[in-house]
């Protein structure tokens, strides 16, 4: 579940607003896999919105001061992590790197980009978490390079059972700025969908295979 409730709240409302976030559980999205969905959740959106980026920046640093102050590298996922952890770095006086999807086929071969010691202590910064798989291994590669992985922070989560799941037999820690659950509450109340199609987003959030 997210940190605060009312940052939880705010960053729905303003996924909603700038059409970061689009709920259709009458015409479902159809996923590069193939699920049916409900929702469309495109979080680079939030970059063309300063006030959202910085609503969002500035709440991965106040979680990072309050519950991983000992970090020492703020480390994004490729591609849509990048700018947030850049934003969220910057806020913190600490070093950034990225995490490539897999390793560079030239030069030096690098997965992560950018300075990242021995032992050092990381925040992975994600956009998004659905299954969790990228974030895992965007993880993964931290620890393989010598890092050690505090916790993976994202802006956003389906809150889909697989993905915690997943983060907790490869023994990462996550959290995120808001959720699956939080922004049907909001969508509710903003009339952006009707009280009676709710039961329905709650089923697909539990099994999105059968929707």
């Amino acid at each position: 579940m997210p940190t605060n409730t009312a940052t939880a709240r705010q960053i729905a409302e303003k996924l909603l607003d700038i059409d970061a976030v689009a709920l259709r559980p009458d015409e479902p999205f159809t996923w590069t896999s193939g699920i049916k969905s409900p929702i469309y959740c495109d979080n680079r959106m939030t970059m063309s919105y300063p006030e959202v980026r910085q609503l969002i920046y500035r709440s991965f640093a106040a979680q990072i001061r309050e519950k991983y102050g000992e970090a020492q590298v703020i480390a994004g996922t490729a591609t849509a992590g990048i700018p947030h952890a850049a934003w969220v770095a910057e806020e913190l006086g600490l070093p950034m790197a990225y995490v490539r999807s897999k390793p560079k086929g030239h030069g030096k071969g690098n997965q992560i980009e950018g300075k990242l010691a021995p032992g050092a202590k990381v925040i992975v910064i994600e956009d998004l978490i659905s299954t969790g798989g990228s974030s895992i291994e965007a993880a993964r590669a931290v620890q393989e390079a010598g890092g050690e992985v505090l916790a993976v922070l994202a802006i956003f989560s389906y809150q889909f059972p697989a993905a915690e799941k997943a983060f907790a037999e490869a023994g990462f820690l996550f959290e995120t700025l808001s959720n699956y659950t939080v922004l049907l509450e909001v969508a509710i109340e903003k009339g952006t969908i009707r009280p009676e199609q709710i039961e329905a987003l709650k089923a697909w959030r539990e099994n999105p295979q059968a929707y």
